[in-house]
């Protein structure tokens, strides 16, 4: 038959499709890979620590924020996970730059960043991690797509591809507190291309946060449950081109410190990407985030309710469009424009909690627009008189910003109308670069260096809402300016053995414009730019393959950080929340990718609670544990212990008011297929 059938499934590289054109010659092979353009060769000069699948899928907390602390130097707002934190404190950072509940850190997944667009906080319950094929996190500002909001580095997460998804694959697990997780996921070959559906629901009981001798009646568990559904599907259009495509819809409910005192995140996310690896290779998505958060604020004196931020909803659209055109085997460039839309709004109720009949004293509206769109150019330059050792990389970004239509209107209860504010609109340009060189000595010894700048808008959320955590409240300042970053850094890599890898990065990095928590009355706190938190230290990784069933991977910071700002009672103080020393180390056994043994111990050391340093959170060492025992062809029994010797984690300390992190937590269950 001159036109045959398609017998074999290109579904991810090496495996191919190979078909009969119209002349009956072999036609081009058709590969569909579901991933981005690769990374471009002078990628490695800026420094960056990977988490592979198999950490991803076999690990003891099962949640991608506990993950991330695998990279020494990463942390959120709180100590707490996404079980037993506000959502909107989930903020990522990265080199200790402040303690800040929007994140500093550019989170992207297939290339969609995925921060909310009114709060910056990361979704994090809805990243499931065994649907992840790796990690990769820069430490350090500036990136060409995308760039604006990169000022202390890029997390970027990559979906599983096809050959790390069985056609159909559960687990369900038990665990303490009367926990429960359960989770599926299918995905049939469609055509020369696939789907994946999948589903994950959690829930639990949940621990106290409150410290013992600080319970009263009104205190409760920290309660949860979630649920997310993700589609996901990749087919080809030629045989170097093909269409992503994904939905994700999710939902979070928690309840923290007191009874009433419940949180709620939701989402619907889309995006669409076409890749196309032809001479001239494009990477050009668009995506569209609708998202909402509520939130109920419980009195810690009356225990009545005080606030009810009952409606933010918030609408993200973006898009990108990078080409490298074909300039040469010596030149990898990259050219394109990237843009990002927020429109949020938040609605909120108070109420006197100190009358018993809990009266309601005002009704709230603010919210506001923002626009970033930038243009990039970045090269990658291989000069041949070296044969490929040297590599020498610079780009620069070009960023428009506005902020518009922003108000703040508050209503008594009666109707009238007893404050409203209407604030300017905004705009400006900001100009942004990076330049690296990688140098390979030898098989053994590579050496780099970059420097780099970079900026980020403050959120409609710290523009806008204030929030009390009792007993401080925290006001919004509508005349925040952008951060604006400069750091350079120097590393080395070395080999010294085969399955032996280390490196060590120096780093100086400098924030200006930092947006801090700054205290100007008792118990009050307003969001402020500081002139500077100025960040220098080392980040030491290790990995190493000591034989063919064990390894070992660590990961160790130090970070000297001061807030720089002259004539203020900040100035050469520690920033909040920011850590002098952190640090993880896992020991993993496996034996055919079937049975599966490891350990993990995190250290974080002391850190301050607020911006004066008066409220100390002590350090703390953690220990995780996981084994997976094969009961059947594709059945494993899995066992998970989280903080196994029940360590001591005070997540907040406002004035001796305390929460704790995860007490000893241990899981049991089964995953079927994966």
């Amino acid at each position: 038959m001159k036109h045959a059938p398609l017998i074999t499934l290109a579904l991810l590289t090496p495996c191919s499709v190979h078909a009969q054109d119209n002349a009956g010659g072999p036609a081009p092979t058709i590969i569909v890979t579901g991933t981005g353009l690769g990374q471009p060769p002078g990628a490695p000069a800026y420094g960056s620590v990977e988490i592979d699948r198999a950490r991803l899928v076999d690990n003891a907390p099962g949640r991608i924020e506990n993950l991330l602390a695998d990279v020494a130097g990463f942390q959120q707002f709180r100590r707490s996970d996404s079980r037993s934190s506000n959502p909107s404190n989930q903020g990522a950072t990265l080199r200790a730059l402040g303690g800040n509940a929007s994140s500093r850190t550019l989170v992207l997944l297939d290339g969609v960043p995925v921060a909310d667009p009114f709060f910056g906080y990361i979704p994090f319950s809805a990243i499931v991690p065994d649907r992840l094929s790796s990690v990769r996190v820069t430490r350090g500002g500036g990136i060409g797509p995308f760039g604006a909001g990169a000022v202390a580095g890029t997390i970027e997460l990559s979906s599983a591809t096809r050959d790390a998804l069985p056609a159909f694959s559960a687990s369900a697990f038990t665990g303490s507190r009367d926990a429960t997780e359960v989770a599926a996921s299918i995905t049939p070959d469609l055509g020369n291309g696939y789907a994946s559906l999948s589903g994950r629901w959690d829930r639990g009981d949940g621990f106290q946060t409150t410290p013992r001798s600080q319970r009263v009646s009104a205190t409760t568990p920290a309660a949860y449950e979630s649920w997310s559904a993700n589609l996901r599907a990749v087919a080809p259009l030629s045989a170097s081109a093909e269409v992503q495509f994904r939905a994700t819809l999710f939902e979070d409910r928690r309840t923290l410190r007191f009874r009433g005192a419940d949180s709620m995140s939701q989402g619907q996310d889309a995006s669409i990407r076409l890749v196309s690896r032809g001479p001239w290779q494009v990477d050009a998505l668009a995506y569209l985030q609708a998202r909402n958060f509520s939130n109920i604020v419980i009195s810690a004196t009356s225990f009545r309710k005080s606030l009810d931020q009952r409606n933010t909803p918030s609408t993200g659209i973006g898009g990108k469009l990078e080409l490298r055109p074909p300039v040469g085997a010596d030149h990898v460039l990259r050219i394109g424009a990237d843009t990002r839309f927020a429109q949020g709004d938040m609605m909120e109720d108070a109420y006197n909690a100190n009358l018993a009949a809990n009266p309601l004293t005002a009704r709230r509206h603010a919210g506001g627009k923002q626009v970033t769109t930038g243009l990039f150019v970045e090269d990658d330059w291989t000069p041949p008189a070296f044969d490929g050792r040297l590599v020498l990389t610079a780009g620069a970004r070009a960023d428009h910003w506005s902020i518009s239509d922003a108000s703040f209107r508050s209503v008594g209860p009666t109707g009238v109308v007893t404050s409203t504010s209407n604030f300017p609109d905004r705009s400006d340009w900001a100009f942004s670069g990076r330049a690296g060189a990688l140098y390979r000595v030898n098989e053994a010894l590579s050496l780099r260096a970059a420097a780099y700048s970079g900026f980020r808008l403050p959120t409609l959320n710290e523009l806008y809402r204030p929030f009390v955590v009792f007993p401080i409240t925290t006001q919004a300042n509508a005349a925040l300016k952008p951060e604006k970053l400069k750091g350079a850094e120097a590393g080395l890599e070395l080999h010294p053995a085969k399955g032996v890898d280390l490196a060590a990065t120096l780093f100086v990095n400098r924030l200006d414009n930092a947006i801090a928590n700054v205290t100007v009355a008792p118990n009050t706190r307003q969001r402020q730019n500081v002139d500077a938190v100025l960040a220098r230290g080392i980040e030491l990784t290790a990995s190493a393959a000591l034989t063919p069933h064990l390894s070992l991977s660590a990961s160790y910071a130090y970070s000297h950080s001061k807030v720089d700002a002259p004539g203020t009672a900040l100035d050469g103080l520690a920033p909040a929340q920011s850590p002098r020393h952190s640090a993880s180390a896992t020991a993993m056994w496996t034996v055919e990718n079937v049975f599966s043994l490891s350990g993990t111990v995190r250290y974080v050391g002391r850190q301050y609670e607020d911006d004066l340093q008066t409220d100390t959170l002590p350090d703390a060492l953690t220990v995780d544990g996981f084994a997976r025992f094969p009961i059947g062809r594709t059945v494993s029994l899995i066992g998970r212990a989280e903080n196994i010797f029940d360590a001591r984690v005070v997540t907040r300390n406002a004035g001796g008011s305390i929460d704790l992190g995860t007490p000893r937590t241990l899981w049991i269950g089964v995953r079927i297929g994966g």
